[in-house]
């Protein structure tokens, strides 16, 4: 399948103060939810997860997702992953695609052409290495009622200044915020 309307989304789930995951990695704090009344109810995540085309994830991010998987299924499904890393990692699942290299380099032979909607689940130095090399074009960032107080932030010294336009904003009435910017590229 060739496409010239690839796009890269970069997605997180966050919390309030901006941590990706807690210092242990425990994913307890996704389940904080709030009421609020004026919000809308939540889409099924059949229905999000049916338009995207590929994901790609650092190396500790996809060995979370798998020990994670054990308890709660691989929540990918049968979409084609490509883990980034320079470790030698290995894995039973056939859409599992391992790739250690030149990120821009990557994203032109692999991804563009080939898959339309392309989404970047993690870690967060992968997820930093997209923005420096401005391959992202867009962030839609899910944050979470809840303060951790510490742990991986999202965001950390990127060491450029991105200009983003706000596409969407979605308020859930499980109190969880959704937001969706669009990258100004640089001419």
């Amino acid at each position: 399948m060739k496409t010239s309307n690839s796009r890269i989304t970069l997605h997180m789930v966050s919390s309030l103060d901006g941590f990706i995951a807690k210092k242990d990695n425990s994913i307890s704090w996704f389940e904080t939810s709030s009421n609020y009344e004026d919000g809308i109810a939540l889409d099924s995540p059949e229905n999000t997860l049916n338009t995207i085309d590929c994901y790609i994830m650092g190396s500790h991010t996809f060995e979370l997702a798998e020990e994670l998987s054990k308890n709660y299924g691989w929540p990918y499904g049968d979409k084609t992953t490509y883990v980034l890393s320079h470790r030698q990692l290995k894995t039973e699942r056939t859409n599992i695609k391992f790739y250690s290299g030149d990120l821009p380099l990557f994203v032109e032979s692999e991804l563009k052409g080939r898959y339309q909607n392309i989404w970047l689940v993690g870690g967060s130095n992968l997820c930093k290495e997209f923005l420096q090399h401005d391959l992202l074009d867009e962030i839609k960032l899910s944050i979470l009622p809840i303060l951790l107080g510490g742990g991986l932030l999202f965001f950390d010294f990127i060491a450029k200044e991105l200009c983003l336009n706000l596409m969407e904003l979605k308020a859930y009435n499980n109190g969880m915020v959704e937001l969706s910017y669009s990258i100004k590229k640089r001419m």
